[in-house]
This record gives structure tokens, sequence and C-alpha cells, in this order.
């Protein structure tokens, strides 16, 4: 089981604020840092910053920790800027990228001009896909390439009881799903379940979950990969202790 903090680009929380609480998870024997991607937080109207800049300071402010959007939503992004994005990350990290994919919180005002329930979502992961892997997509081609092959790792969010996201389980690297309670040791069964159905096996495909640390044994046997700790927007000192305080091994 590997560790993670999921903090929101949001507030005193800057991309040089969110590089200094990366190093201190660094230091303090955490995993991953994970970001939220909003455009206007939560629509709280807080001041809200782009997370793939936030990404960056925190590639230049680490050396071993994982780091990614958990999710970014893909529809509201151009498949190719997000492609070059993703890829400049990933070679700023050294290979550290792990892209988490959805179709938006459908409470942001950023999506409120894009076609409702996800349209766009699957389209938008194929295009990252061929364009990470060289080819030529609406007549263009990606020539800055992602360290990471044959793609940077794409985990899907959303919703597990959906149909649609239960079908993208099967069809990239990892889970990062919610639904209308904590996820439980089952509902890691239940994907892995989906995942080996479709390929045959679900070695290497990572399954992300959050909640009561005292589960941790239970969510490993299962098969859980990734155990994440989400620290609401607030204080910065109050993230620093909760990420100084490291994983609850």
């Amino acid at each position: 089981m590997r560790f993670s903090v999921t903090l929101g680009a949001v507030g005193e929380r800057t991309p040089g604020v969110l590089g200094r609480l990366a190093a201190l998870a660094e230091e303090s024997g955490w995993d991953a840092v994970f970001l939220e991607d909003y455009l206007d937080y939560q629509g709280t109207g807080a001041p809200t910053w782009d997370a793939w800049v936030c990404l960056s300071a925190i590639a230049c402010a680490t050396s071993r920790i994982v780091l990614g959007p958990t999710v970014t939503p893909v529809p509201r992004r151009r498949p190719w800027e997000l492609a070059a994005q993703a890829a400049a990350v990933d070679q700023l990290s050294g290979g550290r990228l792990v892209l988490g994919a959805g179709a938006g919180d459908r409470a942001d005002p950023a999506l409120a001009l894009l076609a409702a329930g996800g349209t766009g979502l699957d389209a938008g992961l194929e295009a990252l896909d061929r364009l990470w892997a060289g080819d030529e997509v609406d007549g263009l081609r990606l020539p800055g390439r992602p360290v990471r092959r044959p793609r940077v790792p794409v985990w899907i969010g959303g919703d597990l009881r959906r149909p649609a996201v239960r079908r993208r389980l099967t069809r990239w690297d990892g889970a990062c799903v919610h639904r209308e309670r904590p996820l439980d040791p089952d509902d890691v069964h239940d994907i892995l379940a989906l995942v080996t159905a479709a390929r045959g096996d679900a070695r290497g495909f990572d399954v992300k979950v959050s909640g009561n640390p005292h589960l941790i044994a239970e969510f490993a046997a299962a098969g859980a990969t990734w155990w994440g700790r989400w620290i609401p927007p607030g204080d910065v000192a109050e993230a620093e202790a909760v990420i100084a305080a490291g994983p609850p091994r």
C-alpha cells in the first residue's frame, strides 16, 4: 500500500506554497501529492490556481513522489493542450505523473458551457493516448512526448455506480472513483473483478481509496494499492501539521 495526500489549489495554497507542502510530504514519508483541478474551486469564488502550473511547482520541489490531478475534467480541456501539458510535467518530474481523469464536477461553473454527462470524455482520453504515442490526431502530432511508456498512467474518476465509469475502468490504468458513501473493501473487490473479467487479470491496475485509516489492512488485502488523505482548504499551517505527521503506516 502506498499513501497520498490530496489538496485543492485554492486560497493560500498558491503554486509556491503547494511546492513547499509537496516537499514536506516527500520528507515526511508520503508517496504522492495529488491536486483537485478547478477553475473556480467547487463554485466558491475563492482564488483558484491552475492545476498544471501548480503540478510544475510540485515537480520542481520534489524528486521521489508521484504527482498528478485527481481528477482533471477532460471535457473542459482541449486534448492536444492537455496532452502537451501532461507530457511536459512528466518530463519535468522524470516520469512521476499520473493523470486522474473524469467528466468533472457538475457543480463547477466552468462546465456549464459543456454538454452534461461527460460528453467528450472518452474521445478525449483516446486522443490523449494517441498523441502520447506519437500518432496524428485531427492533423496534429505531439513532438514532445512523456517519459512514461506506453503512456502516462490514466486513473479513472467518477461514480462507481455509473455504467460508463465502470466501462472506463476496464480500459485504463487505475481507479480513483467514489460513490454515495466511502469506498469499502468490497468495492475494491468489485473494481478488480471488473478489470479481471475484461482483461483476464488485474495485474498492474491501481486502486486508490480513502477514508477510515483503520481499514487500511483490509483495503490492502482486497487489492487496493493506494490510500489517500484529503486535506480540505483552510489554514496552511493546519495542512502542514497533517502532512508532517506522515502517513498512517
